[in-house]
C-alpha cells in the first residue's frame, strides 16, 4: 500500500491532546485499512503531521474525521527511504514527552569553479582533492548533529533537526576550507515543514536551498529569512540582507549571508 504524510494545522494544540488523539487515530486505524506509523508535533507552528500506510489517501482523512474530526489540510504521497533520510528514524512516540517536530533546516554545499578545478589539477589529483573535501564535510556534519541526504558529485544535500546546528555546521565548514586553498566552498541553508504545495517530502524547502547555495559566493555561506530568523535568537550575527528572484518561487525572497556566532 503507499505511504502517506498529512499535515493538520492545530494552533494552539498541547502535545498531550496531539498524543490523545494519535491514540484515537490508532483504535479506528483498521476499520479504514489504515496503518498509521508515527506523528510528530510543532507546538510553536500549530502543526501536526502523520505517517501512514492506507489504500488511498481519502482512506486516511476518513480515519481522522471518525477518530477526533480532525482532517488534514494537505496529504502527500511519500517514500519511506525520503522520511528516513529527512525526518530520521520512524518509531511510534510511547507519550507526549517523546513527540518531535518535523521542522528541518536543509542546506547544500557546493564546490565553487569544479570543472575548471578539473581541468587545472587533472582528474586523479582533482579526485584526491574531493576525497578530502567529502570527509571534511561528513565530519563535520557527524560533529554538528546533522544527516547527509544526498552527495551531488562536488556538494552534499544535508538536513538537521535544529536551524542552530545547521549554522554552527555551515561555520565549521567555513573554517575547515579556509585551510585549503585550493577547495572554495559555498554554503546555502533553508528551512521549513515536510508537506507542501509540491507533492514531496520537503520540496520546496530543497529547492530553496539549492536556489540560496546558487546565489553564494566563495566561502560564503547564505540563509532564508526563517534561518535568519531562528540564528538572530541563537547569538548568530548576519548581514542585512538582499531580496532576490529566485527560478520557481513566485514571489521574491529575502536572502541573509551567515557572518559569526556572538
Amino acid at each position: 500500500m503507499p505511504l502517506y504524510m498529512d499535515r493538520h494545522e492545530v494552533p494552539g494544540a498541547t502535545a498531550e491532546e496531539t498524543a490523545s488523539n494519535h491514540a484515537a487515530d490508532l483504535e479506528v486505524a483498521s476499520r479504514y485499512g489504515v496503518d498509521f506509523f508515527s506523528y510528530w508535533h510543532d507546538s510553536n507552528r500549530g502543526l501536526v503531521f502523520c505517517f501512514a500506510r492506507a489504500p488511498e489517501m481519502d482512506a486516511v482523512t476518513q480515519a481522522h474525521q471518525a477518530s477526533h474530526g480532525l482532517v488534514p489540510a494537505e496529504i502527500i504521497e511519500v517514500s519511506e527511504s525520503d522520511v528516513v533520510r529527512f525526518l530520521g528514524r520512524i518509531h511510534d512516540p510511547i507519550d507526549a514527552s517523546e513527540a518531535t517536530s518535523a521542522f528541518r533546516t536543509v542546506g547544500f554545499t557546493d564546490i565553487v569553479g569544479s570543472t575548471e578545478l578539473l581541468n587545472r589539477l587533472g582528474q586523479s589529483e582533482y579526485m584526491v582533492r574531493l576525497t578530502e573535501h567529502d570527509l571534511m564535510i561528513r565530519r563535520a556534519l557527524i560533529a554538528g548533529r546533522g544527516r547527509e541526504v544526498k552527495h551531488t558529485g562536488d556538494g552534499f544535500l544535508v538536513v538537521f533537526a535544529e536551524a542552530e546546528d545547521a549554522l554552527r555546521w555551515a561555520l565549521a565548514v567555513q573554517g575547515e576550507f579556509e585551510t585549503q586553498p585550493e577547495l572554495d566552498i559555498r554554503l546555502g541553508l533553508a528551512a521549513g515543514e515536510p508537506v507542501d504545495q509540491d507533492d514531496d517530502i520537503f520540496g520546496s524547502v530543497v529547492t530553496l536551498a539549492n536556489r540560496i547555495c546558487s546565489l553564494a559566493g566563495a566561502s560564503q555561506i547564505l540563509v532564508s529569512d526563517v534561518v535568519r530568523d531562528i540564528g538572530v535568537n541563537h547569538g548568530f550575527a548576519f548581514d542585512e540582507g538582499a531580496t532576490q528572484v529566485l527560478k520557481g518561487f513566485p514571489e521574491p525572497a529575502r536572502i541573509y549571508e551567515l557572518l559569526d556566532i556572538r
